[in-house]
């Protein structure tokens, strides 16, 4: 067959002469008709060759079959899907955080409208996601060439740009997952062109225009809220017991919307465990933040048991990752045979508190109450040091699945510093802000330093993990050992618990997807880099009281809503599964099978015949637990996934059931079970199909071990500064509140009282500027007073944080006044939470005869300064003889009203007598006494440093950049 040069210029040679008919200059008319067919085939050589390249590059990645996450072309603030599919879930940023900047919106605008007709296109119309998406043809005038589809308007992106390069929640790189893996032509390229000057640039000055066309991809940072897809959909959220400043202003900033009662939500975060009865009625699109029985991970004694179940089963040295403990009172005698042999400091936990409450030291167990429940844990008297301060880490654990085990681990977390430089001397070991560092703790005292910028991650009392780890790295400590047995130890202890939480699973949740769950792991690194697990937290703090905390925990949340995906569900969808008289179990946790079923003793319910020969094909439920993943996967943000991973199964499939894939805590003849259950081993299911077969597959999970190290290195990046300044609130005005005061004042002696809502608001901010002035001028008799009241209202209101500081410690003098006082504020301040919270129990709804008007006493707190609460706490009390601050007026065995002295502070000092039952305060006096008389061992000066204390060097905290010291770990 001729090729198309040959058919042109034989055309051309074979024509007639034409001498006769244009007067001898058929020569030149031949060569201005060969210029012009060289031309027009040059340009039709160039067009078609484009054309042909496409189509091979779309072959290609059918072949492949690689996954292209992108977002969607109908709403950048939804992922995975279609608006109105079912798979289709919000997205969350953190950008929309911050305030609006008309500035950028404008620039975007204007980059957005910039937009090129001239080009050729291709999209997928199964998906209808932008796939491919790069600049072929530019400048092409439209009388030049035609298109057959007007519709298609898209541009090709390298394969290359499609990979999840960046996961920080603030970048646009959500991607979606819900198209299928071919790719159609939706058109053809036209076959007639005209003879008009056609101009075709070449392939470099398209790449050159490359970045004008990623406009097109912008996202608007700053939405209008009423246009955001949850707004539209009405989406809601409910709380319950949780704080809700953070969650709060991320939810509304994205659309949804509040709902109290029995309303129906789409997410509902809570701080306390749920009831089965809510877990059973959930519906398909409904997400709640916990798991059925989370309890056996995130209380101390129930943890502890657990874990020391698994090393009796699987071998001590597998899990080896917590101190040696012992439940009191049930294990005293252990405890004593072990301190025999031990001979250390003890630590003492609540089995069900947190933020250090009721935590201390003994030397000794005769010092422990015998009829308290608490954990009591071998003190690891070696930890990790900077700059001389003790240190623990938080990090943030995701679980979006018990079966399958699917587990999450956050890129950044907080390192915490104790404020006082640690000692391992006996006489310190009271000093909670010396060896604790909780943050609820050492926040009171005054040498504790905060981070004023966001980007400060190594200065002050708080750090992030990555700036930890590259300071580790820095001193030429192996920081991949000790995050892989962070990993390790993560993994381990959800094993522990697994088993009887996917047993609560399978009971009580009906859809696989409606519970996640976040956790605050607390682990101590030794001076060995070896991590030790000190706790779970159930709903770990998401407070907000540095830059640096809005940082992490801002992006924390905004990555968790997005990864675990609530619905974009219409009105309509969301009143049809409402509505249901039924609800579909998920079979996720086992199925029950049928008598028309064949038995079988393989893993997934086919015959050993056709095992051998060919793998049975996916079920209904697998191929949704599957998609399912790599949804999760694709919209993780900074989230890393270190179950499954490529060598999970290698590493850990000795801890699980080689039938059903879940992690075994009980012996096998105990975990037997004779129901009619399908077993199905998911996690073996999705350690195949995600590692084992990815190379048939053509996808390579990009989540290798030296990757995950370092995205926990790398900072924590999320563009401009999130904004979270406190309300503004008009200034207290002094002569106002005096105004007030008297007005008040005349209302009580003319005969009315505070209803107990009113008494209870005024005392609650009495004890907050207590607070206030004792972290800012402290002074002994006031602090004295405050932990005599403390002390007996031990119990009241379910206060149960007795003063420990003076239980039992013979050497608490020695402490010094900073410390002292930052403890006593810490129990105040733990007090006061407890007392706001059942405040909020009381309403308040109309005027009552004979009581404040409401409106004149809510404007009197407005302004009202300590002095002008203590007068009028001190009159209502002396004129009404009751107490309604601290007890109901009906309430059974309510102590005689004491008479409150007058003057600076009487109401103060009447406080300890207000307590029934008060306990003997011989204790507290005797060691404020042994505090004097032991001044002489304090220096000399305002800061009472005690002598025997090391000279310091590199302060925390320091505007300069300074080389910090460290503890060398051990070889």
């Amino acid at each position: 067959m001729p090729s198309s040069d040959a058919f042109y210029d034989g055309r051309i040679n074979n024509m007639p002469p034409t001498d006769d008919i244009f007067g001898g200059s058929s020569h030149h008319l031949q060569v201005h008709l060969r210029k012009a067919y060289d031309e027009r085939l040059k340009k039709s050589r160039k067009l078609f060759h484009l054309s042909r390249m496409l189509v091979e590059n779309l072959k290609k990645e059918k072949v492949k079959r690689v996954k292209m996450y992108e977002k969607p072309l109908e709403n950048s603030w939804i992922t995975s899907g279609h608006l109105g599919s079912k798979d289709a879930v919000l997205v969350f940023r953190t950008s929309i955080l911050n305030s609006r900047n008309s500035e950028l919106e404008e620039s975007m605008k204007c980059d957005n409208g910039s937009s090129s007709s001239n080009s050729l296109n291709i999209m997928t119309s199964s998906c209808g996601y932008d796939v491919i998406e790069a600049k072929v043809l530019t400048s092409l005038p439209k009388s030049n060439i035609n298109l057959s589809n007007s519709n298609i308007n898209k541009t090709l992106k390298s394969p290359k740009k499609r990979l999840h390069e960046s996961l920080s929640s603030s970048d646009n790189s959500i991607y979606s997952d819900g198209c299928d893996d071919h790719i159609e032509m939706d058109g053809d390229i036209s076959k007639s062109m005209s003879n008009d000057n056609v101009s075709i640039e070449e392939e470099n000055e398209a790449d050159v225009n490359e970045d004008k066309d990623n406009d097109h991809d912008q996202i608007d940072l700053f939405p209008d809220i009423s246009e955001l897809p949850a707004s539209k959909l009405k989406i809601t959220y409910k709380f319950h017991n949780s704080e809700t400043k953070l969650l709060k202003r991320i939810f509304s900033q994205h659309g949804l919307k509040e709902v109290e009662g029995e309303q129906n939500f789409s997410i509902l975060w809570t701080g306390v465990h749920m009831k089965p009865d809510i877990l059973r009625n959930l519906t398909p699109y409904q997400r709640v933040n916990h798991f059925p029985r989370s309890y056996e991970l995130t209380r101390k004694d129930r943890l502890y048991k657990n874990i020391e179940k698994m090393q009796h089963l699987r071998g001590f040295k597998h899990f080896d990752i917590v101190p040696q403990s012992f439940v009191l009172p049930l294990e005293y005698r252990d405890l004593v045979s072990a301190h025999n042999k031990y001979r250390g400091p003890w630590i003492v936990k609540p089995n069900a508190s947190s933020r250090g409450r009721g935590i201390y030291i003994v030397t000794s167990p005769e010092h422990i109450p015998t009829d308290e429940q608490v954990l009591v844990s071998k003190y690891i008297g070696n930890p990790l040091c900077i700059d001389g301060h003790k240190c623990d880490i938080r990090v943030y654990v995701l679980v979006t699945s018990f079966n399958p085990l699917i587990i999450y681990l956050y890129e950044e977390g907080l390192v915490r510093l104790a404020t006082v430089k640690y000692d391992k001397n006996v006489e310190n070991l009271w000093n909670p802000c010396m060896h604790l560092c909780n943050y609820s703790i050492n926040k009171y005292h005054s040498d504790y330093i905060k981070s004023i910028d966001a980007g400060d991650e190594d200065v002050g009392h708080k750090w992030t993990l990555s700036a930890l780890l590259r300071h580790l790295k820095n001193q030429k400590c192996d920081t991949e050992k000790l995050m892989s047995n962070i990993e390790d130890l993560i993994i381990k202890s959800m094993f522990a618990c697994a088993q009887s939480i996917n047993a609560a699973c399978r009971m009580f949740v009906p859809n696989g997807n409606n519970c996640f769950e976040l956790y605050g792991f607390d682990i101590l690194i030794d001076d060995s880099l070896k991590p030790w697990l000190l706790e779970i937290n159930l709903s770990p703090s998401m407070g907000i009281d540095s830059p640096l905390d809005t940082k992490v925990k801002a992006s924390l949340i905004t990555d968790l809503l997005t990864l675990i995906g609530i619905p974009a569900y219409s009105p309509m969808m969301r009143s049809h599964y409402d509505t249901k008289w039924t609800r579909y179990k998920n079979v996720s946790y086992g199925r029950r099978t049928n008598s028309a079923d064949p038995l079988s003793n393989s893993s997934h319910g086919y015959s050993k015949k056709k095992q051998s020969a060919k793998v049975a094909p996916l079920t209904a439920e697998e191929q949704r637990i599957l998609k399912n993943v790599n949804l999760q996967n694709a919209r993780r943000g900074g989230f890393v996934r270190i179950f499954p991973t490529d060598d999970s199964m290698q590493k850990y499939s000795s801890f699980l059931d080689p039938v059903t894939g879940i992690p075994i805590s009980t012996s096998p003849s105990q975990s037997q079970s004779f129901s009619m259950i399908v077993p199905i081993n998911y996690n073996l299911l999705l350690s195949n199909y995600l590692y084992v077969k990815q190379m048939k597959d053509g996808y390579i999970q990009d989540n290798t071990f030296p990757e995950r190290m370092n995205q926990y290195e790398r900072a924590l990046e999320t563009g401009a500064p999130i904004s979270f300044g406190k309300k503004k609130s008009t200034p207290k005005s002094q002569e106002e509140g005096k105004k007030l005061r008297q007005q008040v004042r005349k209302l009580i002696e003319g005969g009315s009282e505070l209803t107990q809502l009113q008494s209870r608001q005024a005392f609650g901010l009495y004890l907050e500027s207590i607070l206030k002035r004792l972290t800012q001028e402290p002074k002994s008799l006031h602090e004295k007073l405050i932990l005599k009241f403390l002390s007996g209202v031990s119990g009241l209101s379910g206060f149960k944080a007795a003063p420990l500081l003076f239980k039992n410690n013979p050497m608490s003098f020695r402490i010094i006044s900073k410390d002292r006082t930052a403890m006593v504020a810490k129990l105040l301040g733990d007090y006061l939470e407890t007392y706001n919270r059942d405040t909020e129990a009381f309403i308040d709804t109309f005027d009552n005869f004979g009581m404040i008007p409401i409106s004149t006493f809510n404007e009197f707190l407005s302004h009202a300064q300590e002095t002008d609460l203590e007068s009028i706490l001190t009159l209502h009390t002396n004129f009404t003889h009751s107490m309604p601050f601290l007890y109901n007026r009906c309430g059974s065995s309510v102590p005689l009203t004491p008479p409150i002295p007058a003057g600076l502070h009487g109401f103060l000092k009447a406080l300890p007598t207000m307590v029934a039952g008060g306990r003997d305060n011989s204790k507290i006096d005797g060691y404020y006494k042994n505090t004097i008389e032991n001044k002489s061992d304090v220096n000399e000066g305002g800061d009472e440093t005690p002598s025997n204390t090391q000279p310091t060097f590199n302060a925390i905290g320091s505007s300069k950049k300074r080389t910090k010291s460290i503890r060398v770990p051990k070889n």
